[in-house]
């Protein structure tokens, strides 16, 4: 196995919705936002090579969109999906599975592109299976007056219509970790958004976890920076605590797919709570 770390660009978001009732005088010491009060975040996705499978887990913003819609976000860099694949040797058409960890826009969005006329949409990764899972996929298809703006429709309802939509094999009635056929576990956890799969990946001898959107930086860290987008923040904390507390314990690495600086992190326990312990690249831990 050879895991890529795969970075499709860079937008902005409003720093008080990132860290919610966090005051900006805390927040900003480890985020500091521009001044329109925006922080810089990435849509950092990975890439596994794994045999026959090529696994790409997040696809980042997409091209699709209108340019106003881009406009809200500020989209920088000159880092792209295709650019990076094309960097490591790989084309889109090689990937054979497209895992999402959940369906708001800044995750799935890449999933689905224009066709070649622009009069409808196709999957952007013509050779792959879709990976979503029941529950969250309900929940995005008939979506709550609060997400409705984060499932957009058009990232969502082509990947079913081109018939290459698979579900990952998650209980209805709780949330844990599951064991999925491609190759890795996945931690289901519904604080920021109904049956939100963070992938855990056994790799070169350590427990490397992708966070997705449960632990979006390593400012999220302490227990009470939570994002105002997530639907049941009280969910969040408690997922959080039991979570970076077992990451503490075990040594886990955690992969963060929107912190603009730090790729991978590991965590301590301190008297203050669980706090950061060393923030590294992904080539600093893994060869």
């Amino acid at each position: 196995m050879k895991i890529y770390p795969l970075n499709t660009g860079n937008f902005k978001l409003d720093g008080g919705a990132m860290f919610g009732v966090v005051p900006k005088s805390l927040w900003s010491r480890t985020n500091e936002p521009d001044e329109n009060n925006l922080c810089n975040w990435s849509m950092r996705c990975m890439l596994i090579e794994d045999g026959d499978r090529l696994t790409l887990i997040d696809t980042g913003i997409g091209d699709k969109q209108s340019e106003k819609f881009f406009g809200y976000y500020f989209l920088h860099g000159n880092d792209s999906l295709d650019g990076n694949l094309k960097s490591l040797g790989f084309h889109r058409d090689d990937i054979t599975d497209v895992f999402l960890t959940h369906l708001h826009f800044d995750h799935c969005g890449g999933a689905i592109q224009w066709n070649r006329d622009k009069t409808g949409y196709e999957p952007a990764f013509r050779n792959a299976k879709f990976w979503s899972n029941k529950r969250h996929w309900q929940w995005a298809t008939q979506p709550n007056a609060r997400e409705k703006a984060s499932f957009l429709k058009e990232n969502i309802l082509p990947i079913e219509e081109s018939g290459q939509l698979n579900f990952v094999d998650v209980p209805n009635d709780r949330d844990g970790v599951f064991k999925t056929e491609l190759g890795f576990d996945v931690l289901t956890v519904s604080g920021h958004t109904d049956a939100q799969m963070c992938p855990i990946i056994k790799y070169q001898g350590k427990t490397l976890v992708f966070m997705a959107d449960l632990l979006p930086s390593t400012g999220h860290i302490p227990l009470p920076y939570v994002m105002g987008y997530d639907t049941r923040p009280l969910i969040t904390l408690s997922e959080k605590e039991k979570f970076l507390k077992e990451a503490a314990a075990n040594d886990y690495h955690l992969f963060l797919e929107h912190d603009a600086v730090t790729e991978v992190c590991t965590l301590q326990q301190t008297d203050r709570g669980v706090r950061l312990k060393d923030s590294l690249s992904f080539s600093e831990v893994f060869s």
